[in-house]
């Protein structure tokens, strides 16, 4: 049973980046930028890095606080140290 489980869940994982969604914000939000051919993927892989980065931050937060279970609270935590981080 969990095999069938897992297979499910493989193929609801989408395999691309969402190219022409991200093409059309940055079209409306900022329509007198010219960009690359594939700046829409950076921007993509940007995002994934960060919610990965956000994850392991919380989780370790959580570890530290004893808690089974990530919360809100540590999340925000997570996300004041992260952001704390990238300013430089």
């Amino acid at each position: 049973m969990a095999v069938a489980a897992t297979l499910s869940q493989r193929k609801r994982v989408k395999r691309k980046a969402p190219r022409g969604f991200l093409r059309r914000v940055f079209k409306r939000r900022k329509p007198h930028l010219h960009l690359g051919t594939r700046c829409d993927l950076l921007v993509h892989l940007n995002c994934l890095l960060f919610i990965r980065r956000l994850a392991e931050e919380s989780r370790t937060d959580a570890c530290k606080n004893k808690c089974g279970i990530i919360k809100d609270q540590h999340v925000l935590a997570a996300a004041k140290v992260m952001l704390k981080k990238s300013r430089g």
